[in-house]
């Protein structure tokens, strides 16, 4: 299972751009848990810090597709690295300014959120140029998702690291000083400074002009539902079985479970569409979710939510080639950025139809919704099928053609930008 992770991570500057796209986003993980910390530093309530955190998540979500189309356009380098730098001020300049007064602290969040780079959408862009074979992109996708739940898992590690050893300023500082050396070390590497989007046709939809891409969103929305629906369902159970260490279990059992699905599915080829494999895979998701509603003791549960996090991360790779897929030609960054985007609003609205669900019904309902929610998610792909199954290029050329001054044409895999 290793040997394909460890072929990919000895291509040549593969290491070095999953590593610092990771760093990079550093400060984007790490945002919610670091406002909420240093705004109570402040004397500032939950309420205020909520509000700042949603704010800094709404202006993140705008942002990222707008400063993905400009990637395109651009370069990444001319764009990323800016990007990074205003991100960082931004924080910077409410770390010091603090919530008083409380309208230039809001520009400041929602500044930050706004810059923030979208080194994801980048490092998929990138893929193709840095691994020579499909199949190996397609780990490479794999391993990226993987690597997602490690940081997510670990950025909050860091800020409580930071906030113990200095202060929650220090952390805020720190950790998007660190985020801008991350960014940095991507943009000067060869393959980032080399790529170039593919000829693109002027449309002010840009990758949202793709029926398929449409339809790949519109699935996700929900299943970003059902992953910030059971963050909140599992607060009311907690607090019926242990408190705070019952939930931090279930939020790890969650990650873990991702973690093992995406490091198994990332292990082999398979075949067949992807467009196919992520109906099954969202059918498995949902499904996964169902046993949480028995709500049975800790161990039991904490198994049941390891469970029901074991197709996450394989939907997300799957749908990583299907955005490569159905991406009109010279958007592919602005595209992958849009499916952060839509996983990003599905998680908040998730979050918010959570809350007055259990209030209403309990934990109970609350398990129910991520279980409907995978469900309408693989009700959108079914009905859609025809769509999905009409990727929008059907050339075959190779990743490093474009910069190739005679235009070289190999008999290779298609993607949306070429370096």
């Amino acid at each position: 299972m290793a040997a394909g992770y460890l072929e990919i991570l000895r291509a040549r500057h593969a290491a070095r751009l999953l590593t610092g796209t990771l760093v990079g986003r550093l400060p984007n993980a790490t945002a919610a848990i670091a406002l909420v910390l240093f705004v109570r530093a402040e004397g500032g309530t939950y309420s205020l810090a909520g509000a700042l955190a949603a704010v800094y998540g709404v202006a993140n979500a705008v942002g990222q597709p707008v400063l993905g189309r400009l990637v395109d356009l651009h370069g990444q380098p001319r764009v990323q690295l800016p990007a990074a730098v205003l991100a960082a001020l931004a924080m910077t300049a409410f770390a010091f300014l603090g919530t008083d007064p409380l309208p230039l602290a809001y520009v400041c969040v929602a500044a930050a959120g706004l810059f923030t780079p979208p080194l994801e959408g980048g490092l998929r862009a990138l893929w193709p140029s840095v691994l020579r074979r499909e199949e190996q992109v397609h780990t490479a996708y794999a391993m990226d998702a993987i690597a997602q739940e490690v940081m997510f898992t670990v950025g909050p590690l860091l800020v409580t690291l930071c906030v113990s050893l200095w202060s929650e300023r220090a952390a805020l500082l720190v950790l998007n000083a660190v985020g801008v050396l991350g960014a940095l070390s991507v943009v000067v590497s060869p393959p980032s400074r080399a790529w170039r989007s593919a000829p693109r046709e002027a449309h002010w939809l840009g990758a949202l002009r793709s029926p398929g891409l449409l339809a790949l969103l519109g699935a996700f929305l929900f299943i970003g539902i059902a992953l910030g629906s059971i963050t909140v369902a599992s607060v009311p159970y907690a607090d019926d079985h242990g408190g705070d260490a019952v939930y931090g279990w279930l939020m790890a059992a969650l990650g873990l479970g991702a973690l093992i699905g995406g490091t198994v599915y990332g292990a082999r080829q398979w075949g067949g569409t992807p467009e196919r494999r992520l109906r099954l895979l969202v059918a498995l998701l949902a499904v996964c979710y169902l046993p949480l509603t028995l709500m049975p003791g800790t161990v039991a549960m904490v198994l049941l939510t390891l469970v029901a996090g074991v197709f996450l991360a394989p939907c997300i790779a799957c749908a990583f080639i299907i955005v490569d897929r159905h991406a009109p030609s010279g958007t592919v960054t602005e595209a992958f950025s849009w499916l952060v985007t839509t996983f990003t609003v599905g998680a908040s609205v998730g979050t918010g139809l959570a809350g007055p669900v259990v209030q209403t019904g309990g934990a109970l309902w609350g398990f129910a919704l991520p279980a409907a929610a995978g469900a309408v998610s693989l009700l959108v792909l079914l009905a859609t099928g025809r769509v999905l199954a009409a990727p929008v290029r059907g050339g075959v050329v190779a990743a490093s053609s474009e910069n190739d001054p005679n235009r070289a044409v190999e008999p290779r895999f298609s993607s949306g930008d070429r370096a």
